[in-house]
């Protein structure tokens, strides 16, 4: 639960939030950010209503996003190093950080990335935070699959999961084991 300083603290936080939109090859992204850093990346089709309209002009962190983003979908990189700004529960935080700590072409199961956080367990806990992700691809919650090497949930869709992890995999040169 939230208290009304926390509502006025992210009223002004989206009152200082820049959005952006990048055309990628898994269709156009919704960038924003905030003085702090990166807050989302929505896919096409995500709810969008509490996102600020495109801004205009240039801004540093979202320019450096796009830049970044654009490498990636380009082959070229395989870590992003831009400032994040995720608003979650600190369970969310502390999954969304074990995210960040699985490499380029790779996967994990929700059950290793559970383990990761100190309880094996939690796995279900873990795939509702990352499904809770705001900054899917930076923080990347597509490299997670289920105990059997299957694609699972994800917010962009399957079909934009299967296009990452294989971008991943021709750009790595790493043999993915997808159920």
């Amino acid at each position: 639960m939230t208290s009304a300083s926390d509502d006025h603290l992210d009223d002004r936080r989206r009152a200082t939030d820049h959005t952006t939109v990048m055309d990628t090859p898994i269709g156009v992204l919704t960038i924003t950010v905030g003085d702090a850093g990166v807050r989302s990346v929505r896919f096409p089709g995500e709810r969008q209503d509490d996102v600020p309209s495109p801004s205009g002009g240039p801004h540093d962190v979202a320019d450096e996003v796009v830049r970044q983003l654009a490498e990636y979908f380009d082959g070229e990189r395989q870590e992003f190093d831009v400032p994040l700004d995720p608003v979650g529960s600190e369970f969310q935080l502390a999954a969304w950080r074990a995210l960040r700590t699985i490499p380029y072409g790779e996967t994990v199961s929700y059950g290793e990335q559970a383990a990761r956080l100190g309880d094996p367990r939690k796995a279900r806990a873990v795939g509702a935070a990352n499904g809770r992700n705001p900054i899917p691809i930076i923080i990347p919650c597509h490299r997670v699959v289920g105990a059997d090497g299957s694609l699972t949930g994800f917010g962009g869709g399957i079909e934009t999961k299967a296009w990452l992890l294989a971008h991943e995999e021709r750009h790595s040169g790493r043999a993915l084991d997808l159920g």
